[in-house]
């Protein structure tokens, strides 16, 4: 009988399933947005909300970029009126997750001719959908280059803004 002996556990096996959840919140804390890729992680609206609220205001008045709350990574950027997140576990690298949400706000500026603020996202929320879920899908990071996402979603600055394409495709 061997009597002290651990088993080493090394790191955790790499997953591609990075990004628990996204959320936009408006400077209130109200949710604009929110997707959440992990059924386990907050099963109800209602933990969700609170999470989200929890994040808030743990973040709303802070001047960083990144935030650990309640064992989640969260990388954040905020814009006029509006508080872009991105969510991960513990364990993710926080570059992998910062490159989302450059991706998403960049994507989104685009789509919204510049005008990153509540109105301009509530009128185009088709278009923010669309952006999600080319960058991220079930979780997994699909695309973090917003000119990729814009080809993908049939974005062109200089022509019909994107609602009357979609209709017309």
């Amino acid at each position: 009988m061997q009597r002290g002996r651990r088993e080493w556990v090394g790191p955790r096996e790499p997953s591609l399933y990075t990004v628990k959840a996204v959320f936009i919140l408006d400077n209130d804390g109200n949710r604009l947005l929110s997707k959440y890729y992990d059924p386990e992680l907050y099963p109800s609206m209602k933990e969700q909300k609170n999470f989200e609220m929890n994040v808030f205001n743990k973040t709303h008045k802070a001047d960083n970029e990144i935030a650990f709350l309640e064992g989640m990574t969260i990388v954040y950027k905020s814009s006029i009126d509006l508080f872009f997140y991105v969510v991960g576990s513990a364990q993710e690298n926080e570059l992998m997750l910062m490159s989302v949400l450059n991706c998403l706000f960049e994507s989104l500026s685009q789509i919204l001719r510049k005008n990153v603020e509540r109105r301009c996202l509530l009128d185009n929320m088709e278009g923010v959908f669309l952006v999600v879920d080319e960058i991220i899908d079930g979780g997994v990071i699909l695309e973090s280059d917003p000119q990729q996402v814009l080809q993908k979603v049939n974005y062109r600055a200089d022509e019909n803004p994107l609602s009357e394409q979609s209709v017309a495709q």
